[in-house]
Order: structure tokens, then sequence, then C-alpha cells
């Protein structure tokens, strides 16, 4: 196991990706322009500003880690799209954030548990560039000279950071490590950090391993590609964003709960997870309606039972 302070002085950079991957990239990377009628409301005076005098909630939990049977996963939501993953001997850490501002936007909900009480960490996994879903302060915290894997045209963000390789993946393409493969699905999104940063990928991971699968979708409008990643994988646990669907700029950039639990039929998993909702207040919609919706949704879709809500800090073992 890593431990939390070692450090390489040298980073290698394996970048799996191509010409083929950047085409594909730039297929499904989202118009930037905004929608009509994007003007009307200000999101400033609606959301930013009432934001910064709402109090925080959330507590950090004394996390009890259970003990795991060889064919069990445990998952713990860290809170927005952070989670820790628990299977095969390794715990890989997805998209990890314990900032409190992302800029000028407050966390509104504190993460689950606080970062010294994680376990060694293996693996980390970035699905893009993003500032809530890399953060850097957060990767050179973490950062223990352990692998980390990110879309191509990522790694020059996170090789100074503390890990000893970075994987850079095109969609589709996989990474072997230990007993788990991770691999790079396609999404419906952007990667850029900048507004110029156009080069970035992105995406979702299926991590695969002792017979279990899980998928962390990144984040993603709707698109018909779900069916695709349904058919190439095995899709048990899906992690789906719900939050964050009624965009300032009224571009079709995040799914809303109904167009999440539609993806989950598509990709035909067995547990559907949500996350992106409840942290960062980044849409007019109220932090506590995506959960409401996804439920009303998915009880008249008949998998109402599928559906496992998490509270940020508490481990579930499946």
């Amino acid at each position: 196991m890593p431990t939390p302070f070692s450090r390489r002085k040298r980073t290698s950079v394996i970048r799996t990706g191509g010409k083929n991957g950047a085409a594909k990239e730039s297929a499904r990377r989202v118009g930037l322009k905004p929608g009509l009628d994007w003007h009307k409301r200000n999101f400033l005076t609606e959301v930013l500003i009432p934001s910064l005098f709402t109090k925080r909630s959330g507590l950090h939990a004394n996390p009890l880690f259970p003990e795991i049977k060889p064919d069990e996963v445990c998952i713990t939501w860290i809170g927005h799209a952070s989670f820790l993953l628990q299977l095969g001997g390794m715990n890989v850490l997805i998209d990890p954030n314990w900032s409190m501002w992302l800029s000028v936007i407050k966390r509104l909900k504190r993460p689950g548990l606080r970062i010294d009480n994680l376990p060694s960490i293996d693996i980390v996994l970035v699905t893009h560039a993003h500032f809530d879903h890399l953060d850097r302060r957060t990767l050179r915290r973490v950062a223990a000279d352990q692998p980390i894997v990110v879309p191509t045209g990522v790694g020059n963000l996170v090789h100074d950071l503390g890990f000893n390789i970075v994987h850079e993946l095109d969609e589709w393409q996989g990474v072997q490590l230990g007993p788990l493969k991770v691999s790079l699905t396609p999404c419906h999104h952007w990667g850029a950090r900048m507004l110029h940063d156009q080069h970035r990928g992105f995406g979702g991971f299926v991590i695969e391993g002792i017979g279990r699968s899980i998928f962390h979708c990144g984040d993603s409008a709707y698109f018909p590609g779900f069916a695709e990643i349904g058919r190439r994988f095995p899709i048990e646990v899906a992690l789906l964003p719900i939050g964050a669907y009624e965009a300032p700029s009224k571009r079709e950039v995040h799914m809303n709960p109904e167009e999440a639990v539609r993806a989950f039929l598509e990709l035909k998993g067995r547990t559907l997870v949500p996350m992106h909702y409840g942290t960062f207040r980044l849409g007019f919609e109220p932090l506590d309606e995506p959960p409401q919706r996804l439920l009303s949704s998915a009880r008249d879709s008949g998998v109402e039972d599928k559906v496992l809500l998490m509270t940020e800090g508490r481990p579930v073992v499946l």
C-alpha cells in the first residue's frame, strides 16, 4: 500500500490515446454557445449571492469501513461526483474534491468524511478537467505514488502532483491496474479547463474486477451512447449524475433525473446510484429537487427498487 505522504520526483505519462480519440471527442463535445433566452434569469442574484449566505450542511462522518468479502464491493459517496470504491483489495478514488469553494461557488454540503480519514489509495480516476471534478489541491493531498487515470489531454494538469504514472485514455480504451481494469467511456459533455482549452478529452469510467463492474458516468447530457456502453460492458452499479440540469447558460450539458432513469434503463444496470447533486449549486434547480424527481421517475418506470440513495460518508457494501 502507498503511504499518504510519499513522493517521487519523476512522473511517467502513458498516452494510450491518439488522433482517432481526439476526433471522437470533438464530435461529442457540446456546443458552448448559450441556449435561447439564457439571459432572462440572473444566476448571480438568484443563486450565487443567496448561496453565500446559506449555512453549510452535513457532518464529517467517522468512517467505519466494513470488512469486505472477496466478492463484495464497498462504495462510499464523498459528495458531488466523488466516490471511494473498494473491491479486489484495491481502494479507488474517483473525482476527489474536498474544496469548500469552486472559485466563487460555495460548497453547501461538507464532504462526507475528512480527507485524512481515507484509507491508503491505490488508484485515482479523474473523468475530466472541470474544476468540480479535477481539484488540484485535493489531488495533491491524496497523491502518494499511485497511478492516476485521466482522458487524453488531461495528463499535464496532474503529472506534477505526486503520482508515479499518469495513464491517458481515449474512449473505449482501458488499462489493467492489478486486479482491476479501468476503461474510458464516451459521454456528451466537454473537457476544457478554460474556454480556449478545447483539446482535452472527457468521459466516464467502467471499473471491472472480481466479477463485478461499476460505471461512473462523469458529467454528461443524455445521449444515445448509453445503450452502446450497456452493450459493451455488463454494467452492475451505475453512478449517474442527476443535478445541474437547469444550467445558467441553458446549454444541455447535464442530465435531469428523468433522463438519468432513461440512461440507466439503456445501460441495463442493476443498481442506480445518483450523484452530482446536493453539494454545489451549479444550476437554478433547488438542491433537494433532483432526488425527489429521480424517485418519482424511477417509480413510473418500475425501477424504484433499483435506486440507491446514498448518504455522504456512509459506506455501503454490495
